[in-house]
């Protein structure tokens, strides 16, 4: 599979030539032959908003993780809120992606851990002004893996049920390690379960180092902007610089 947006719309059309419906965590058990589409946001709000976007003009909804102890973006800031509204207005879900890693103190211990995720579900919540129920995790360790944590009013995407009952797929670091697109035709299980990660998909084929080198010059062009919306006279004080 290409990583790129036709690549990602060609997913898209095979699932529905197949004959699968698209769910999400809450309607799935209405569906015989279903697939959750779950998107990681780890390092990039714009790319999130370019996926919602293709796959709005395609009418099909999806779940967004983000994740708020990020030091790529911040969630709470006025451009990142405006980009998850319009994520969510086009009729996705947003929910908390957890990183268990911004905890170290805590790591590995499944009460600690299950307060923090409490904590930002509220965070999350208010800054988005609405309900956010749904979690998933961001590099987790095996001990909260197999805790199967479960939170009152809220759904975790790694439960087992989501895993047991679903053919898990992920396109983790660039690399599909099963052929997803083979699986789907196969019709080899009733229920999908997909993870993407936005931050790979490109207008054309781009190899991984490539997207990373482009991510960085981005950062510097942003943190740029941002400097100039904060600081008269930036060009005077620095005397111009090529990004």
């Amino acid at each position: 599979m290409k990583f790129t947006y036709d690549g990602y719309t060609e997913l898209i059309e095979l699932i529905r030539k197949e004959d699968y419906l698209i769910a999400d965590y809450n309607n799935w058990k209405q569906c015989e032959k279903c697939v959750i589409l779950r998107h990681d946001v780890d390092t990039d709000l714009q790319k999130a908003l370019e996926l919602a976007t293709l796959e709005y003009r395609m009418d099909i909804k999806s779940t967004y993780f983000v994740l708020i102890t990020s030091n790529f973006y911040n969630p709470n800031s006025n451009r990142n809120r405006t980009i998850m509204k319009e994520i969510q207005n086009m009729g996705h879900t947003v929910g908390l992606h957890f990183d268990e890693m911004a905890y170290p103190d805590d790591v590995g211990r499944v009460e600690e851990i299950t307060v923090h995720i409490q904590n930002e579900l509220k965070m999350l919540s208010d800054i988005l002004q609405m309900d956010v129920y749904i979690f998933s995790y961001h590099r987790p360790t095996r001990r909260i893996l197999d805790a199967d944590i479960r939170i009152q009013g809220a759904i975790n995407s790694y439960s087992d049920i989501f895993f047991k009952q679903f053919k898990y797929l992920s396109d983790s670091r660039m690399y599909w390690r099963e052929p997803v697109l083979d699986i789907i035709c196969g019709q080899l299980y009733q229920r999908l379960h997909i993870l993407t990660h936005p931050f790979w998909y490109q207008e054309r084929k781009t190899d991984m180092k490539e997207i990373i080198e482009n991510f960085i010059k981005a950062a510097c062009i942003e943190r740029y902007k941002d400097l100039d919306d904060n600081l008269t006279n930036l060009d005077g004080i620095i005397g111009g610089i090529r990004l």
